[in-house]
């Protein structure tokens, strides 16, 4: 199924595949369109899926690039794990976790980062560039190095450690902006437009964000070629929600599916959720925040896809929830002790609106619920601090016993 063309979202207007993300006429956004499928046999889609290779590109037939690249990081086929003591805590029956940290530089950005140089390289673009939370940075950097592309990554000044480190190190050009991720989003805009750089969420977003499609077709292979019942996702820029739910209509549409769409919940901090109270205001559009709080992955707070999360919430018979700092942290430590998994502040997030939901009856037990898990906690180490007590001993059995005991008493 080859890309025809981009079109805009709202009024329809087509034009070519090339680097641009805006329509001229509304100033709606582009998406990918794909030619017309030709009838074609599921069973004989779905094995030529599995003979594909263990990454994203397995689901070419359903991305924006003409020729998967070879040598690249393999981004995607992360696991999808069955999480019985999460689910039994919070009264639920079939909780899966989508731990999308598995991925090369420990986030679902690898995805979206894969098609969009794959893509830049198919139209020449010798520089990348990105503006980032911090994730995307890391991707870039990476992935940039691995196909031996300049690159340039605009990040907030304040962005964790852990994510400056973790993006330097591949030899980047790392930019530090005094200012929120929507100055350095408006800043690379305007980059965008005076430089011959593939930025990869902006002149290149039509076709970057067709990278999260992969997350829903990996779901729904993993659990056997079926439709989970409810979908738990943090929301950003509204994008990797709105995604994954395209990601399962284009499969329910090729016939690889039956059914109808998962309910959807998206999720927010509260310091920055523009999208959760645009929801539990009634409004179709969001309003701009200025972006605060722990979960500076998900701060945009003037998200691009704001209102097409709206729709897909409600269509859905969902929501888009907000949770505070102290339940983020709640939420990273809950997923750590009942799975093993550490996630950053985002999972927190997401754990956190799972949590919420299900305690006030909001989830059927007997639903299966997909949670999707978009980052590693060693990216946000701060989360953790003071989360936990260390038992400070001298090196003798009776100061063990001691200490033992008392934390004992105080349990």
């Amino acid at each position: 199924m080859p890309p025809e063309s981009l079109l805009c979202k709202e009024c329809r207007t087509e034009y070519p595949l090339q680097a641009r993300y805006v329509c001229e006429r509304c100033f709606g956004p582009l998406e990918v369109a794909y030619a017309s499928r030709p009838d074609r046999d599921p069973g004989e889609l779905r094995r030529r899926i599995q003979a594909g290779p263990h990454s994203l590109w397995r689901y070419s037939d359903f991305l924006p690039v003409a020729t998967p690249p070879q040598g690249t990081l393999p981004a995607g086929f992360t696991p999808l794990l069955r999480v019985d003591r999460l689910a039994e805590e919070l009264g639920l029956r079939n909780v899966w976790i989508k731990n999308d940290a598995a991925n090369p530089t420990h986030s679902f950005k690898d995805r979206v980062v894969s098609v969009a140089l794959a893509r830049a390289r198919e139209l020449g673009f010798q520089t990348v560039a990105c503006a980032s939370t911090g994730n995307l940075a890391n991707a870039v950097a990476a992935h940039a190095a691995a196909a031996g592309l300049r690159s340039y990554v605009f990040v907030p000044a304040d962005l964790e450690e852990q994510k400056i480190l973790a993006t330097g190190v591949y030899g980047t050009n790392l930019v530090a902006v005094d200012g929120t991720y929507d100055e350095v989003n408006r800043l690379c805009t305007e980059l965008s437009a005076e430089r011959e750089w593939a930025f990869v969420n902006i002149n290149l977003r039509p076709y970057y964000s067709q990278g999260s499609k992969t997350l829903a077709f990996e779901t729904a292979e993993q659990l056997g070629w079926t439709l989970p019942d409810r979908v738990v996702c943090p929301v950003a820029s509204g994008s990797l929600f709105t995604k994954i739910a395209a990601g399962f209509e284009e499969w329910i549409a090729a016939g690889l599916l039956d059914g109808e769409l998962p309910t959807f919940n998206g999720a927010q901090g509260a310091g920055c959720a523009p999208v959760a109270r645009a929801f539990q205001e009634g409004r179709d559009f969001c309003r701009p925040v200025k972006p605060a709080g722990i979960a500076k992955s998900l701060a945009i707070g003037d998200p691009a896809d704001g209102p097409y999360a709206l729709d897909l919430a409600r269509r859905t018979g969902g929501s888009v929830e907000a949770v505070s700092d102290e339940e983020i942290r709640e939420g990273i430590k809950l997923l750590a002790r009942t799975t093993g998994i550490f996630t950053e502040a985002a999972g927190g997030v997401t754990v956190a609106v799972l949590a919420a939901l299900a305690r006030r009856g909001a989830i059927d037990p007997d639903e299966r619920v997909v949670v999707y898990i978009t980052g590693e906690g060693l990216k946000t180490l701060d989360c953790a601090r003071g989360s936990f007590e260390t038992w400070r001993i001298a090196p003798a059995v009776e100061a063990f016993e001691e200490a033992a005991e008392r934390v004992a008493a105080a349990a």
